[in-house]
């Protein structure tokens, strides 16, 4: 059996909390709609990619909800960020300690989410420091499903997929992964925890 080399983590709902479902609840009753529309899911992407300024989307909600202000676009968008458990913290520091794994950061994150996580959670920069490699979306113009971005990881890295395994909490990203050969850990944030990785997944290791 292969052994893994590398560990690919995603960021939230593996290590710091995110409510999605509120989140959307909110923002669908800021702007009196019952679903986000394809415009707004496609704008949400590219600025999520980076290809998007804070400002210039920022703008467009205002130019499109006039009855909002930006401090009320800032708000509902990052609704989203709930707490980062220590717990997480230690255990990703211990592993960076033990030095068995090259570890690796990728997450689809945009400017205004990351900087409300550097003011909210007083170890982002300790944290952050535990990584070989931290990748987020907006500063790589890559996003997760699409098959780039995993391609740019394992060029960058010089990796062979089969070993390395690959944590996220959403099933497309999970899918995408595997087509190009990784393993992966599609974790529910509801009924597991990243600190269990090594029990949970003890087969592969």
């Amino acid at each position: 059996m292969t052994k893994i080399k590398t560990l690919i983590f995603d960021f939230g709902d593996v290590f710091i909390n995110l409510d999605k479902e509120g989140a959307m609840a909110n923002a669908l009753a800021l702007f009196e709609m019952d679903a986000l529309s394809e415009e707004l899911v496609a704008i949400n992407a590219l600025y999520e990619q980076g290809l998007l300024s804070t400002e210039e989307f920022l703008e467009f909600y205002c130019d499109n909800f006039p009855k909002l202000s930006k401090k009320d676009i800032i708000e509902a968008w990052n609704h989203i960020i709930c707490d980062f458990p220590s717990k997480r913290l230690t255990f990703i520091e211990t592993l960076a300690k033990e030095k068995k794994y090259k570890l690796i950061l990728l997450s689809n994150t945009n400017e205004l989410h990351i900087n409300c996580i550097k003011k909210q959670v007083s170890f982002y920069e300790a944290f952050k420091n535990c990584f070989d490699q931290f990748y987020l979306s907006h500063e790589i113009n890559l996003r997760k499903p699409n098959t780039p971005i995993f391609e740019f990881v394992l060029k960058q890295n010089n990796l062979n997929p089969e070993e390395c395994l690959f944590i996220d909490d959403t099933k497309e990203n999970i899918l995408a992964a595997q087509q190009l050969n990784f393993h992966v850990w599609n974790n529910n944030p509801k009924t597991e925890d990243i600190i269990d990785l090594f029990t949970i997944k003890k087969e592969l290791f």
